[in-house]
């Protein structure tokens, strides 16, 4: 009897065997790993989680384009040609098609469509099954915060976009999009902050995962940026009166190795070094922080404990910016190195290099010049510099902002916070803003330009203040065009609409 039953077993296998449309086919016993093994338990959740956060390293290149398409740095590089896409937005001779632009459309959409995904499976995961566990929807709060700043990483560059969070989409979805305003877009950012703020911790374990007060804080630049002062100020404050963060006494400090993820920081996104190997054709998406090779001073070299490591003379401060500074001002020195006096200034360093060879003002960004040993193998593309993207003293002056501009005006907080931010600045009192108004608007945004220089707020800012074309105009931007930058080619080539001028 069980020498038959392995005989008919055999004889049904090889039946089957040769009938395969009755056989429904198991990637598993090719050892295929499939979307139905992902999200069976809290592990899969969270690495899935640490993936979203990977394209915002991808977004390193949102700094220079803001800084470049400003008054206060140009292109530089070897030649008009070189990074052709950057010389075209700081001559504002940009177009549809354009590299560097199609590239940040694609990592935002890249982590929206991560962060779907995540959404998409929340309560029942691919296998039928719910998930529950500890801290899942404080996790989830970290994805939702992380598709707000996909969001409005779009909708500040390219206006009105393309709106989806339900799920993931696929390639058939591709054509059928289309664009949503920007009113619909900064409804659905408010949302996913709202929906984050109210799970997420004050504090987190890991060093540049989200937190509620992170979320606050981008919800009131977020408010900022669509006039909404009043709500800005009341969301402001959350962070303010939280007696969380400080600003250290050493600006600096802050932009050393040993001050990330410090006492100021509300959120910074992370690099690190740990590996070695890296794609040029994907210079963005390595392990370090690529921009910072880029603002390097080409060729240069030095002995002793000169600090400084070569690069490729890209996005060079302007003389404008370096005038805007007043007498005593340290932060001039700290955000802007001016190489011949440094080389004056430190002989025995034998400083040697190549000036910037196109646009060459003599100055480079010192915030993010690379430094010696603190990149590894591949070093152009590894420097583990983290981006401080949200700085207190940010929060400060956008609070100084929506209290002048509020309903209800309060021009003595906003003359408190700002005269926080210049008495760090000047180490002393006797430089304070006493002036109110318009006056005291004018002060605070002049505050932003000279606290944040460098760190990609200046076009940004510039655009939704309605200042960009008194300020620009001189250098090639035209109103009603270049508020927003324009859709890549793709996009419009796959049916969505262009902006205006392109």
């Amino acid at each position: 009897m069980k020498k038959f039953s392995i005989i008919f077993i055999a004889i049904m296998l090889m039946g089957l065997g040769s009938c395969k449309k009755w056989v429904e086919y198991d990637p598993h016993d090719d050892f295929v790993i499939t979307e139905i093994d992902y999200l069976k338990s809290e592990a899969d959740y969270r690495a899935l989680v640490v993936g979203v956060y990977s394209p915002l390293q991808w977004l390193n290149q949102v700094v220079p384009v803001s800084d470049i398409a400003s008054d206060d740095a140009v292109s530089g590089g070897e030649s008009a040609a070189d990074v052709l896409s950057l010389q075209q937005i700081d001559d504002y001779t940009y177009y549809p098609v354009n590299a560097t632009l199609a590239d940040l459309w694609q990592v935002s959409y890249e982590g929206i469509n991560r962060a779907n995904y995540l959404h998409q499976y929340k309560e029942i995961n691919l296998a039928g099954q719910t998930v529950n566990f500890a801290g899942k929807e404080a996790l989830y709060g970290e994805v939702y915060f992380l598709r707000a700043w996909f969001y409005f990483t779009l909708v500040k560059m390219f206006g009105d976009v393309p709106l989806f969070t339900e799920r993931r989409l696929t390639l058939s979805d591709s054509r059928k999009l289309a664009r949503s305003s920007k009113a619909e877009v900064y409804k659905q950012i408010e949302q996913d902050l709202t929906a984050a703020i109210a799970v997420l911790p004050a504090v987190q374990s890991d060093k540049g995962r989200v937190t509620k007060y992170a979320a606050q804080a981008l919800l009131g630049k977020v408010f900022l940026y669509q006039n909404k002062f009043t709500e800005a100020a009341t969301m402001l404050e959350n962070v303010i009166t939280a007696n969380a963060f400080a600003l250290v006494s050493d600006f600096g400090s802050i932009f050393l190795q040993s001050g990330e993820n410090g006492p100021e920081s509300v959120f910074e996104i992370q690099y690190s070094n740990g590996q070695g190997t890296y794609d040029w054709n994907h210079v963005t998406r390595g392990q370090g922080n690529y921009a910072v090779q880029q603002c390097g001073i080409r060729g240069l070299n030095g002995s002793g404990n000169m600090p400084y490591a070569s690069g490729w003379s890209t996005n060079l401060p302007t003389q404008n910016l370096a005038r805007a500074f007043e007498t005593g001002d340290q932060r001039k020195t700290v955000t802007i190195l001016d190489i011949e006096a440094y080389k004056s200034a430190n002989p025995s360093f034998n400083i040697t290099y190549q000036a910037a060879p196109y646009k060459n003002t003599g100055l480079y960004n010192q915030k993010y010049l690379p430094r010696k040993g603190e990149t590894s193998g591949q070093v152009e593309l590894n420097y583990l510099n983290n981006y401080r993207t949200i700085r207190y003293a940010d929060v400060l002056l956008m609070a100084a902002e929506a209290n002048n501009r509020a309903t209800a005006a309060n021009d003595q907080k906003a003359r408190t916070y700002l005269n926080l931010v210049r008495r760090r600045a000047f180490a002393d009192q006797l430089h304070d803003i006493t002036a109110g108004g318009t006056a005291l608007y004018d002060a605070i945004l002049n505050e932003r330009r000279l606290e944040l220089a460098m760190e990609g707020e200046r076009f940004f800012d510039l655009v939704r203040t309605g200042r960009a074309s008194t300020v620009l105009g001189a250098l090639g931007f035209v109103a009603g065009k270049h508020e927003v930058f324009p859709i890549p080619q793709t996009e419009a080539d796959g049916g969505l609409t262009q902006n205006n001028g392109y």
